[in-house]
């Protein structure tokens, strides 16, 4: 039987039901998508490829649990969050915060209720920042001020910006760190930026 026809949600049923050719479908339907996806924000075969497959072993064993309702949906967010831990395994690369600030963008801001809830966390945390340290980082955050222009702006030495960026940024991981993925996307999203 041909499965090529059965739209996704059927794919699902069948699958739930631990039907192996609807399981080969899916694959069929969906790895290049995500190898293109994965290609794209990692640059590099070996691990896109990896995620990939990683991604559909999760699938396979979650079947009877997987609360999935858009598959292509499902399994692109799946393939992201799967590239952002083989990130995460990698700090040591040069290019590591350019791609982790890449795939924290397409993680939070195509899930707008992540999206959401993770602003109000952030301003939260960004309005309860100690004295100036919140001065300094509204200016290099919301205004995009580079450190050169802080310290002109507020009469104080580059180092001490630098400083103080230090300890925001220290004081936000603190508050952060229950949710170790996010946490690390959100920090160093916040990171990626040249003065």
């Amino acid at each position: 039987m041909s499965y090529s026809g059965i739209d996704d949600i059927q794919l699902i049923r069948l699958l739930k039901n631990e039907n192996e050719e609807a399981f080969a479908e899916i694959y069929n339907r969906y790895w290049k998508l995500l190898y293109t996806t994965a290609y794209n924000i990692i640059q590099d075969q070996f691990y896109a490829q990896e995620a990939v497959q990683e991604v559909f072993i999760s699938l396979w064993r979650r079947k009877q649990d997987a609360d999935i309702t858009e598959l292509k949906a499902y399994m692109q967010q799946a393939v992201r969050f799967q590239i952002l831990k083989t990130i995460r395994t990698q700090k040591n690369d040069k290019a590591f915060y350019k791609r982790l600030a890449s795939v924290t963008a397409d993680i939070v801001y195509e899930n707008p209720l992540l999206f959401k809830e993770q602003q109000a966390l952030l301003a939260e945390i960004f309005n309860s920042l100690p004295g100036d340290c919140g001065v300094i980082f509204k200016l290099s955050r919301e205004e995009n001020l580079t450190y050169a222009q802080i310290a002109g702006q507020l009469n104080i030495s580059v180092k001490t910006v630098e400083k103080k960026m230090t300890i925001c940024l220290k004081l936000i991981r603190k508050t952060l760190e229950l949710n170790r993925i996010l946490t690390a996307a959100i920090l160093f999203a916040l990171n990626f930026r040249n003065h």
